[in-house]
């Protein structure tokens, strides 16, 4: 950036001032509800799978993903799950999503047993507990930045000036308060993954996952995301992250890694580098 920031016209730096605040507000108020939460529940584990299987019939052969898996992942940690292709990574990934269900074994969220619920009560708890990341972003190309945000609200049933107020909110905490009304295709990969953070935040979720959320980003953009989410993080937010990047998953404060539907590793992660002080020691694109 150029010296020229400090001429910006007053009403632009009041405006600017007035989305910062707006982003620390939203963040106070998400701290708060997690907080709440964690005391209402006397420290409970927010996420616990207890001796989970899960299989898969393909034709005649039957696919035993997970064989056993006991885990629980604590309100405000930060988890990086790891493991080759066909590991159980992703199986695992979906039964914390909600987007399947094991086979056997029991799964919590937030002290209640989902294992056995059904469809439409999966996909009312995604909308209200689970903020979701994708690595491909996964935006409507046709509607704003703000638009998109707003979208997992619409299922939530908020008022449309509260849906509006938080997406907002949501997007000046990612950085992109100057960016409501952008569509897409004139954001760069890193701004359109910021655009998918804050949709995944704007029900404040009681947890975030993300599946492989750099895997379309160069480098610096990459660690910029890793910043966002340790910043969520150090707020309280439950971070759980799917990647096969090693230097990815030491952004994180403990790492599970799988390996043929099991978890062989479990470990914290040590000398845990800072993202921003990382990114002061990599080169911008175009500086390269």
């Amino acid at each position: 950036m150029g010296g020229g920031g400090n001429l910006a016209h007053p009403h632009t730096r009041s405006s600017n001032f007035r989305r910062n605040e707006q982003g620390k507000v939203f963040m106070d108020i998400l701290t708060r509800e997690h907080n709440a939460t964690a005391q209402e529940q006397g420290g409970e584990a927010v996420l616990r799978v207890v001796d989970v299987h899960k299989y898969y019939d393909l034709g005649e052969t039957r696919v035993h993903a997970l064989r056993g898996v006991n885990s629980q992942i604590d309100r405000g940690e930060f988890v990086a799950i790891m493991g080759a292709s066909g590991s159980g990574k992703s199986t695992f990934m979906n039964i914390l999503g909600c987007l399947d269900k094991p086979t056997s074994g029991q799964y919590f969220l937030d002290g209640t047993d989902v294992s056995q619920h059904s469809k439409a009560e999966l996909a009312l708890i995604r909308n209200r507990k689970i903020g979701f990341v994708f690595q491909g972003f996964n935006l409507l190309s046709r509607t704003t930045a703000l638009e998109n945000v707003e979208l997992p609200t619409l299922y939530a049933r908020i008022p449309k000036q509260e849906r509006e107020k938080r997406a907002i909110e949501s997007l000046t905490l990612v950085g992109l308060g100057d960016r409501v009304h952008h569509f897409p295709s004139q954001l760069s990969g890193g701004q359109q993954q910021r655009v998918a953070i804050a949709r995944a935040l704007v029900n404040k979720p009681a947890i975030l996952l993300a599946d492989e959320p750099t895997g379309n980003l160069d480098s610096r953009t990459s660690i910029e995301i890793m910043d966002i989410f340790q910043k969520l993080n150090d707020q309280g937010l439950t971070i759980v992250l799917v990647t096969h990047e090693h230097d990815i998953a030491q952004f994180a404060k403990r790492n599970l890694i799988f390996r043929d539907g099991k978890i062989r590793r479990d470990e914290l992660v040590k000398d845990r580098p800072v993202a921003s002080e990382v990114l002061l020691t990599v080169p911008s694109l175009e500086e390269d």
